[in-house]
């Protein structure tokens, strides 16, 4: 994987001097920026950024250097990212099941805040840390649609269970919080006024006042590419808090809106055949999550040397560049008729999810990362 230093003006120019055979990221730290001021202007409270979404260290260090509130992180190695960065940032730990060693270091890394969904994980924290000093955050689920696909079958307790265990947090003697995801991608703002609502159920059962409620991420990004568009989800999110008698500190955990927009992921046309293409990249490598979660993104055509690619949009199936037969993006792309070979295609919102899932397999997977002043 190549990283540029210089930074050109857009991916247009870029390509146009460089003609890349392999797939370019191309990042606009402007619109990081812009997403990240979105959340800190509308959230009615902390703002952390899930690591896992783009784990870049020019992405963690531009939002350590903007005053981020602190960080999801979920293994080892995302804390000791954030902690070469800054010695200081507030960590939370929300992956809620851990090993010994990952407790034991995550520990000794001063995480602020840990998630539980069972006694026996919580019971497993207790030796390592100081419970007066953390929070200890319950994670319970709803069956409640709206997300493109649902968190809760991995993680999280019932609201019932949630009671019980939030009595034995308070009891133990760490401050009490509460914490859901609503599922990735999720477009009904109403989710989140729903989770909230029954974690102030929650509390008033369990007889426990929290110190916060974590809403998690999950928030959607705009899949054309621009700045996520999220007034109604702060608006229902600041209706919902008025469930408790005490409103808890709110806090949030944002990724795939916090960075979608700031990258748009450029993939070449390597061969085509009837109504079939092969590209530069695939399922294995930055199109990975097409294959999980194929979001309608936004994309558009390029030639060789840069400029706009017209014609009339005709659908195209597409295949990576490996051997496996199932390296095949699920949906067709609407691509103009006159597509050649060595045409690139400039798929939008693309900063979450590329790096983390990009694979080697075959022998294809690195992608040149190259700073831009805009995307379009």
């Amino acid at each position: 994987m190549t990283m540029h230093t210089n930074i050109w003006p857009t991916p247009e120019q870029f390509l146009a001097d460089k003609q890349p055979d392999q797939p370019v990221h191309f990042f606009a730290p402007s619109a990081l920026d812009t997403a990240f001021q979105t959340f800190r202007a509308g959230f009615p409270g902390l703002v952390t950024y899930a690591v896992k979404a783009n784990p870049d260290k020019r992405v963690v260090a531009q939002l350590v250097a903007s005053g981020i509130d602190g960080f999801d992180v979920a293994s080892p190695d995302e804390i000791a990212l954030v902690r070469s960065l800054s010695s200081t940032a507030r960590l939370h730990y929300h992956n809620p099941v851990r090993s010994l060693a990952e407790i034991r270091m995550a520990a000794a890394a001063g995480i602020a805040s840990w998630s539980v969904d069972t006694e026996s994980e919580f019971a497993k924290i207790l030796p390592f840390i100081t419970p007066a000093d953390c929070q200890i955050a319950v994670r319970f689920k709803l069956p409640v649609a709206g997300a493109a696909y649902d968190f809760g079958a991995k993680f999280g307790t019932t609201p019932d269970e949630a009671v019980a265990l939030l009595k034995t947090v308070a009891q133990s003697g760490a401050q009490p919080a509460l914490t859901f995801h609503p599922g990735t991608q999720c477009d009904d703002a109403q989710a989140y006024a729903e989770y909230i609502y029954a974690a102030a159920d929650i509390a008033r059962q369990a007889g426990v006042k929290i110190v916060a409620l974590n809403v998690g991420g999950g928030f959607p990004c705009d899949t054309a590419g621009g700045p996520p568009q999220l007034s109604a989800h702060f608006a229902a999110i600041r209706k919902a808090i008025a469930a408790f008698e005490t409103p808890p500190e709110l806090v949030c955990e944002p990724g795939r809106a916090m960075v979608a927009s700031a990258f748009c992921l450029a993939v070449r046309v390597k061969s085509l055949r009837g109504e079939t293409i092969y590209l530069n990249d695939g399922i294995y490598g930055g199109l990975a999550e097409f294959r999980a979660m194929d979001l309608p993104r936004g994309q558009r055509v390029l030639t060789a040397d840069g400029t706009p690619r017209l014609g009339t949009d005709t659908l195209r199936h597409a295949f990576g560049p490996t051997c496996d037969s199932i390296d095949k993006l699920p949906l067709d792309l609407s691509l103009p008729d006159t597509l050649a070979e060595g045409d690139y295609i400039l798929f939008s919102a693309m900063g979450a999810y590329v790096i983390g899932l990009t694979s080697m397999f075959n022998g294809y997977g690195a992608h040149d990362t190259a700073i831009v002043s805009r995307l379009v």
